[in-house]
């Protein structure tokens, strides 16, 4: 056990001692707050002044229409077609519209512009027409504004379940979103950090090294201990990047952009106007249970990157130096990750499916799958005995494939020039 902690230690320290680790560490989380800002900041930063001329002859809107900016609107019933098409190659006006007389509420308008108006500027048009259109269509048909809201108040419908009670749209919408994110956040680290026990080994077997390390250690101590060790710079790695990404959100934000810190404020007071949902998403949010969500994430997080490491690090030791070589014999590994995130959005949407509940108990796939169930809700969508045999497959998983991947280990890592078949593979794994 303490080779095996010794060549952790080795391979932790050589991998964060390097300038790329320092690089891609700090640089990465840098590069998506600066993408993250500059999307918000363009997202928030006001439009320029659209004036659309208003040419009612027919006195189609009774009451007038109210300026929004950047929207303005200027009523000119004196002006026409030609004098509306004269100001806007003038640029006076940006968009202009001509109603003639004998017009009423259920008629078309066309708006009428040099260029094609933005999307964002044909929406703020249509709301303010249709808001006035509405008040006139209803004192046509002699309706009360009482009468049109009862019309369109949506039906109440609540759901429910018979252990848990609620269970709400939002709710729903929760889970889906933890689920989602908790998935694929495993789902990187099997693919990026099994990779990387791969391209490790392959590094000491081209380099002749392991035949040095191997005259002291066992192959199993030396294969536990890199994937430890790469499993653990994999972790500080991560978690250097949750804080740098929430700090520089919350501090480099504000000093850069500061009217996109305010803007965002402005956002956030609006938004808490409606009480009533922040408060009920906030009790949704407390409802769930994060003990044993974040238990559950552990323990999927450490099983199923053991899992696959152990893997990578078996094809690692029976490749050469050829890249082709190592692409084709990693893609069988590679397949039953992808299959969990196949898996996984199939689970979020019918979290008690058949093929739901299979992949979250088959070991391959189960870090994935089990913790998109596991985020909406224990034992509502995901039973008690479901989560423990999971987690009894994933340990048996880790287990058989610990020494499978071993067995081949010890005898791939000092094979050299020749490229091994399927049937040797199986054959390193049978010996004795």
């Amino acid at each position: 056990m303490s080779k095996i902690v010794l060549i952790a230690k080795r391979e932790f320290l050589s991998r964060v001692r390097k300038k790329t680790f320092l690089v891609t560490t700090v640089l990465l989380p840098t590069l998506i707050i600066g993408i993250y800002a500059l999307m918000i900041y363009f997202s928030v930063k006001a439009p320029s002044d659209t004036i659309v001329a208003i040419s009612d002859n027919a006195h189609y809107f009774q009451d007038s229409l109210k300026s929004d900016p950047p929207i303005y609107f200027r009523s000119v019933p004196e002006l026409d077609k030609t004098q509306l098409e004269d100001q806007l190659s003038k640029k006076q006006i940006g968009a202009y519209v001509l109603i003639p007389a004998g017009t009423d509420s259920t008629a078309s308008l066309h708006i009428v512009s040099q260029r094609s108006l933005p999307l964002q500027t044909k929406k703020r048009i249509n709301d303010a027409v249709n808001s006035v259109v509405k008040k006139q269509k209803m004192r046509d048909y002699h309706m009360s504004t009482e009468d049109i809201q009862k019309v369109n108040d949506p039906a109440t419908i609540k759901y429910a379940t018979v252990e848990s009670g609620d269970d709400s749209m939002m709710k729903s919408g929760i889970g889906y979103g933890v689920g989602l994110v908790s998935g694929l956040l495993i789902y990187l680290v099997l693919l990026l950090y099994g990779m990387a026990v791969m391209r490790g080994v392959m590094e000491e077997k081209v380099s002749r090294v392991a035949e040095v390390i191997i005259s002291s250690v066992k192959p199993f101590q030396l294969m536990m201990g890199k994937i430890l060790g790469i499993g653990a710079v994999g972790l500080l790695q991560f978690l250097i990047w949750i804080v740098l990404t929430v700090g520089l959100r919350m501090i480099l934000i504000p000093m850069l952009f500061p009217s996109v810190g305010n803007a965002m404020k402005g956002t956030m007071e609006q938004g808490a106007d409606n009480t009533e949902s922040m408060q009920a998403m906030l009790g949704l949010l407390s409802a769930i249970n994060f003990p044993v969500l974040i238990g559950c994430f552990l323990i999927y997080f450490l099983g199923g990157y053991l899992i696959y490491a152990s893997l990578f690090a078996a094809v690692g030791s029976a490749v050469n130096e050829d890249p082709q070589e190592a692409q084709s014999f990693s893609f069988p590994v590679t397949m039953p990750i992808i299959f969990s995130f196949v898996i996984m959005m199939q689970a979020i949407n019918e979290p008690q499916s058949g093929l739901a509940v299979f992949g979250s108990l088959f070991p391959l796939t189960s870090s994935v799958v089990m913790m998109a169930r596991v985020a909406q809700g224990v034992p509502d969508v995901v039973p008690y005995w479901q989560l423990g045999l999971s987690i009894l497959l994933l340990i048996i998983g880790f287990l058989l494939t610990t020494w499978f991947a071993g067995k081949i280990y010890r005898t791939g890592i000092l094979m050299y020039g020749k490229k091994p078949s399927l049937k040797e593979i199986i054959k390193w794994a049978r010996m004795k």
